[in-house]
């Protein structure tokens, strides 16, 4: 692990460190990201990744990243880790998570750990907005994911660029279908819950 109170992987990083004055002290056995010095990818929806340590920061035992989602927004289509298990914990919000085809709402506070092989697929529940923790273990370096996808989002770049880094990255993208459909049909339950109660 590295051996520094802060070592940022990105030059805006960098001079947000320096602004906050965050400190360089040698720090033996840990690694501390100062609030505020987290490079941030910004989403359409409003919401972001913090792309908090990157696996080779950590000696490739985790990464992990921030990510905030807009109301009813997907945070990451259907895909598995062949090599990781990933652990989300929510933070803020109510999140959608389809796990091996099956659709599960976790609320804050709440906790999910997809093990490797393991289809998932997860984004903010219809109405609402979400903020979760994501770590994955062992690490894998993704920050470059992150920032594509956050291009792509903008539409400044294309899903299929990532296609030929599915290894790379060891996210394995599979059929959207199930996934859309079970979205659709707990968003529509929402709505119905809603005209219900509206007088």
């Amino acid at each position: 692990m590295s051996r520094y109170a802060h070592a940022p992987d990105h030059p805006e990083a960098s001079s947000r460190a320096a602004a906050s004055g965050a400190s360089r002290t040698p720090v033996p056995g840990a690694l501390v990201v100062p609030p505020g010095t987290a490079e941030h990818v910004p989403l359409p929806h409003g919401g972001g990744f913090d792309l908090l340590v990157d696996a080779t920061a950590t000696g490739g035992a985790l990464g992990a990243n921030r990510l905030t989602l807009g109301e009813g927004a997907d945070g990451a289509g259907p895909h598995h880790h062949a090599r990781s298990t990933e652990l989300f914990h929510v933070l803020d919000g109510t999140v959608d998570f389809f796990l091996d085809g099956e659709l599960v709402t976790v609320g804050r506070g709440g906790l999910v750990v997809v093990e490797p092989g393991t289809p998932h697929a997860f984004g903010a529940a219809a109405g609402d907005t979400a903020d979760l923790l994501v770590v994955l273990t062992p690490g894998v370096d993704r920050f470059d994911y992150f920032r594509t996808l956050g291009r792509v989002q903008h539409g400044l770049d294309s899903f299929d660029s990532l296609l030929p880094q599915q290894d790379r990255y060891d996210v394995h993208f599979l059929d959207a279908a199930d996934w859309r459909a079970a979205r659709a049909a707990a968003s529509g339950g929402v709505q119905r819950a809603k005209a219900r109660r509206t007088p």
